[in-house]
């Protein structure tokens, strides 16, 4: 059997760093705006906002590194978990355990402009000044 996803987006929100009350183990949580790679009726591309979770070494790592549209790729697994709500109802939430974080955002500088976009199609749009070229 297998329970893989790979996914490419930017992140809605900063990451989320806590511990876990028994061991003190780093999680942290944050959402990811991922495009679909079809446009609607409309004509409009629609965005799936997707909870994901990473733990140790890999959460504060994410909690350090990454911000509110940072662009990251996710490779993990699927979640679905149940809990009980504050009223008693059972809830079921579905997340991605992020296993493998890597950070697509390039290092910005104070006195260069550097852009980078990704827009779901495959292609990435990248302007880069003549210092950045290594020969």
């Amino acid at each position: 059997m297998l329970n893989q996803v790979v996914l490419i987006g930017r992140l809605t929100h900063d990451p989320e760093l806590r511990y876990t009350a028994g061991g003190g183990i780093p999680v942290t949580t944050f959402s990811l705006a991922v495009d679909r790679p079809f446009t609607n009726q409309q004509g409009e591309r629609e965005t799936d906002f997707i909870k994901i979770v990473t733990w140790r070494k890999q959460a504060e790592n994410c909690a350090n590194y990454l911000k509110k549209g940072s662009l990251a790729a996710v490779a993990g697994r699927l979640q679905i978990r149940s809990y009980e709500d504050n009223e008693g109802v059972k809830r079921k939430v579905a997340e991605v355990v992020g296993e493998n974080v890597r950070f697509l955002d390039r290092g910005r500088s104070t006195d260069q402009k550097e852009t980078a976009t990704f827009d779901g199609s495959g292609s990435e749009d990248i302007d880069i000044s003549g210092d950045d070229v290594p020969f």
